[in-house]
């Protein structure tokens, strides 16, 4: 794995570039030629989920819902008790916001063995705009008995967690997006539930991100570094079950954290790691993340900076709180 902080910007700007919903798209490929029982539903998106190729190899067990998420999400709990593993697939809003009242009851409620792949959340969908930028979805699922929560940074990873959740039996939310994003784990980087990723050790400041804010902190990290701050940078994908002790460990080494996340910051990632500190070894925050709004449209980049989560945002964060830890103005 390249060292991020050390590599020049020549070789951060070779790494190859793919969007994280074409790694589900491979991995349920791959989930499929595994796992006789895995079965692929579809809320009338099957291109913008790349789910063709699970579609075209294994059209017995492709099923094409329409713009009828309900009844979708009602099939697949059905499915499940047959002893299949179905995989849903629509974009975030449609995976929880529509739907939020047959993922409570017919899947959480009732632990089924139900995959929701949830495509083209948060700010990087971008042009599409406010409507469709869900920023909630991850708090409404976290809340939820039973169920997992995961969110990943890269294409590679996206496609192992796949293969993750096909053998983890129980209800799991899983995020990823649309734009093309650096490709920063290796084609066998382990993912494990619930185990976060160290993408770099440090002894300044504990920096925690999902998603494609991981890239963002990569940068904000190397910035710091430069600065003579040393960085500890976890990839917290699992939102739930988060892995506290990386984190306990993490912050009692540092004194310090910040949280980077493209989600609310009420009810994020960033609200259940300062939970878990409150509890175990308060420490001081700092939270990036969006703050009480709605998105609009304009590219992920623009969109990226103007709600502050941006790799300069993380990296003022990182300055303010290590200026709390220290005893000093932020």
């Amino acid at each position: 794995m390249l060292d991020f902080i050390t590599a020049d910007n020549s070789e951060l700007e070779a790494l190859e570039r793919k969007d994280t919903r074409s790694g589900f798209g491979q991995g349920l490929l791959e989930v499929g030629q595994t796992h006789p029982n895995a079965v692929a539903l579809c809320a009338d998106l099957t291109g913008s989920l790349k789910m063709n190729a699970f579609k075209d190899a294994f059209p017995d067990r492709f099923h094409q819902a329409g713009i009828a998420e309900a009844n979708m999400i009602g099939v697949a709990a059905g499915m499940t008790i047959g002893g299949l593993i179905p995989f849903t697939g629509t974009f975030a809003n449609f995976s929880t916001g529509r739907v939020y009242d047959q993922i409570r009851q017919s899947v959480a409620y009732s632990e089924k063995n139900v995959k929701i792949c949830a495509s083209h959340c948060g700010l990087t969908l971008g042009e599409d705009g406010a409507t469709h930028q869900i920023l909630e979805d991850v708090g409404m699922m976290k809340m939820l008995p039973n169920m997992t929560v995961i969110h990943t940074c890269d294409y590679e990873q996206t496609r192992n967690a796949t293969h993750a959740i096909a053998k983890h039996h129980g209800p799991v939310y899983f995020r990823f997006g649309r734009p093309k994003v650096p490709i920063i784990t290796e084609v066998d980087t382990p993912f494990i539930i619930g185990q976060a990723r160290r993408v770099m050790t440090g002894s300044d400041v504990t920096l925690v991100a999902n998603g494609h804010l991981v890239w963002n902190a990569i940068l904000a990290a190397r910035q710091l570094a430069a600065e003579g701050i040393s960085v500890d940078l976890l990839d917290m994908h699992t939102v739930k079950p988060m892995d506290e002790a990386a984190l306990i460990e993490s912050v009692g080494r540092t004194g310090c954290l910040v949280t980077a996340e493209e989600h609310q910051k009420a009810g994020g990632m960033g609200e259940s790691a300062a939970a878990c500190l409150a509890s175990h070894v308060p420490t001081p925050q700092r939270f990036v993340a969006v703050n009480d709004s709605f998105g609009e449209s304009g590219t992920p980049a623009q969109l990226l900076e103007k709600y502050g989560l941006g790799p300069a945002a993380i990296v003022t964060a990182c300055k303010e709180v290590i200026a709390v830890k220290q005893g000093l103005p932020a």
